[in-house]
């Protein structure tokens, strides 16, 4: 009886081990058996049995682990990439940049590449004198986040990896991504996505000019009138104007065709909303059966912006960049209504670049199985987090000002997160209030701060952007600066006074 019940506790210490278990008991036969001696035999083979049914479970599932799920198998021909891809990772940089696969190399290890302001080996040295950087729409500042899920995250791609031009299905879209960023948009409720169609374009930029070429006729007998209300991103002109075309022309402010008592034809509005450089909605100037709009949803997302509502429009061009903040990647889409719409814009777009990378579609899959995880709620709690804060502390600073103002942006109820949000806009549009500052944008470059002119928007020399959506030391040399200047002005009008 000891001994049965020494092999159970052994039994139960080597549970996991992919090893069947045998346990055998001896029974000995004797024509006067007692009572006692039977009970003892019947304990012994329960304990027998229940060990067997233990030992064939156990094998069971250690089988259903290794062939289904692959248990722990060694890798094979991605070890040598995870290794590789692990070591980059590690080096240090002291929090103020990063070393990358593809950097340049120093005695055949990748350096650190140091954020601005910082230098040195190991990004650990700040540069005396240095200007804050607040003109590019970098979106770095969503980079911890990724950080932090970084195995998640990780994409390991074979050699051989979708080499075709296109898919089993003779599609340029990857199916399985396709339905995950339709999923996307109705958990956060920013868009319908039903009955449309669905591009894939090498950003968002790519996709404008394709929509403008897609809205137009023809054979109309003049071109279709491309606008956009003031300010506006300066792209749609530009782009415009270099894709230089016999169907469509740049015209310029939406208003002034709308005022025009000759304005026959088809118009295209682009409608930015939440607006590019004031973060504030939209809606189309110009209506009517021959006004087309093409609406840019770039920054309708919870760390944004507050949802209000699902968009609902003929066009709709959604980036990953103010998503997932990997502008690198250059991937966006686009949801068309009419088919003939979309057989154009999808004759744009495959005579321009054929298709998306396969590669770039791998990674926007992984990268949005991700944010699905517990409905999006980590990326966009960390996204609106950051950027609601930095929102507050920068309109602290202005709030003491007379000399410049923030644009006025009010809390709205967001249906994503069910409560009211405070504006957290990805710009500051800044206006120098003063007459003599007529170029706000220089303003700014005295105090040793680079802003995107207001001119850019056609918004006017009295004003300027500032992007806050960088890394966080980007933003910390920002604010260092900006409360630099209005210190300045308090000094100013102090000394004024006490005269």
């Amino acid at each position: 009886m000891m001994e049965i019940i020494g092999q159970c506790r052994i039994t139960l210490r080597i549970i996991g081990l992919p090893q069947p278990l045998y346990i055998q008991t001896e029974y000995k036969e004797s024509k006067e058996e007692d009572k006692e001696s039977w009970l003892i035999r019947s304990m012994a083979f329960k304990f027998a049995l229940c060990f067997l049914l233990i030992s064939v479970l156990l094998n069971f599932f250690l089988l259903y682990n290794n062939f289904i799920y692959g248990g722990n198998k060694t890798l094979s021909w991605s070890k040598e990439a995870a290794i590789e891809a692990e070591a980059v990772a590690s080096i240090s940089c002291s929090g103020h940049g990063n070393a990358y696969l593809d950097g340049l190399l120093f005695e055949g290890v990748p350096v650190c590449e140091c954020k601005s302001c910082y230098g040195g080996k190991d990004c650990s040295e700040i540069l005396p004198d240095c200007l804050a950087d607040a003109d590019s729409g970098d979106p770095l500042f969503l980079e911890p986040f990724w950080k932090q899920h970084a195995a998640s995250s990780a994409v390991v791609v074979a050699g051989w990896h979708r080499m075709s031009y296109r898919f089993d299905d003779k599609s340029s879209i990857a199916a399985e991504l396709e339905k995950c960023i339709r999923e996307l948009h109705a958990v956060i409720g920013n868009a319908k996505t039903d009955g449309r169609y669905m591009i894939f374009g090498v950003g968002s930029t790519q996709l404008l000019n394709g929509a403008i070429y897609a809205l137009s006729a023809e054979d109309s007998p003049s071109p279709a009138s491309v606008v956009a209300a003031f300010p506006f991103y300066p792209v749609y002109k530009s782009e415009t104007e270099f894709f230089d075309s016999v169907e469509f022309k740049w015209l310029g402010d939406a208003s002034l065709l709308k005022n025009r008592s000759d304005s026959s034809g088809t118009s295209i509005e682009f409608v930015t909303s939440p607006n590019n450089p004031d973060g504030k909605f939209r809606k189309p100037v110009l209506t009517g059966p021959s006004a087309k709009t093409i609406y840019d949803h770039a920054y309708y997302w919870p760390h944004f912006s507050a949802i209000t509502s699902a968009a609902d429009e003929d066009l709709m061009i959604f980036t990953l960049s103010k998503l997932t903040g990997h502008a690198g990647s250059r991937f966006g889409w686009a949801f068309i209504k009419d088919e003939n719409v979309y057989t154009r814009m999808q004759r744009y777009m495959t005579m321009s670049t054929l298709a998306q990378s396969h590669d770039i579609q791998l990674r926007t899959l992984k990268l949005l199985k991700v944010v699905l995880k517990e409905r999006g709620r980590k990326l966009f709690e960390f996204g609106y987090k950051t950027m609601r804060e930095r929102w507050e502390r920068l309109s602290k600073s202005f709030s003491s000002s007379k000399r410049f103002s923030l644009q006025k942006l009010e809390p709205q109820y967001c249906t994503y997160f069910k409560n009211v949000t405070g504006p957290s806009p990805a710009y500051a549009w800044i206006k120098c209030e003063r007459e003599e500052d007529q170029d706000c944008t220089a303003v700014f470059q005295t105090a040793n701060i680079i802003g995107r002119p207001g001119i850019a928007f056609f918004g006017g020399s009295r004003y300027v952007r500032l992007s806050l959506i960088k890394s966080q030391d980007d933003f910390e040399l920002l604010l260092q600066q900006i409360n630099a200047l209005i210190s300045k002005e308090s000094a100013a009008a102090s000394s004024i006074y006490s005269i």
